[in-house]
């Protein structure tokens, strides 16, 4: 079974073993609106946690995704290429927009769970 953690500025991160899916929550798409362009540094690019590591942009605003915990760019969903609405009508699903090889999941204390995170909204 996989935990999701939540970041203040609206990142989830799944773990899968010692990667980490990430994508924005419901609550920031539903902020930004339909999201018209996605993209993500380049595989094995080294991120720190709390570094921008994607952007979004909508009809509204462009935005920068920020890693949760430290790592290398593993893979992107190349789904969001052709179909980046994808974030908004599954943000937490088929709408993730990076995987990180994890660098440190002590990092991961410091995030929330689903709860936390609701409470926060």
């Amino acid at each position: 079974m996989s935990t999701t953690y939540y970041t203040p500025s609206h990142e989830w991160v799944r773990l899968e073993g010692d990667t980490a899916t990430v994508g924005i929550t419901g609550h920031a798409s539903e902020e930004l609106g339909e999201l018209v362009f996605v993209e993500a540094k380049d595989e094995g690019t080294e991120v720190e946690q709390g570094e921008p590591a994607a952007v979004v942009e909508s009809v509204k605003a462009a935005s920068d995704i920020y890693a949760p915990i430290s790592g290398s760019i593993a893979d992107f969903n190349e789904k969001l290429v052709d179909e980046p609405t994808l974030v908004g009508s599954d943000p937490e699903g088929e709408g993730w927009i990076f995987k990180l090889k994890i660098k440190d999941s002590a990092q991961l204390e410091g995030l929330m769970d689903a709860e936390a995170y609701k409470a926060s909204l």
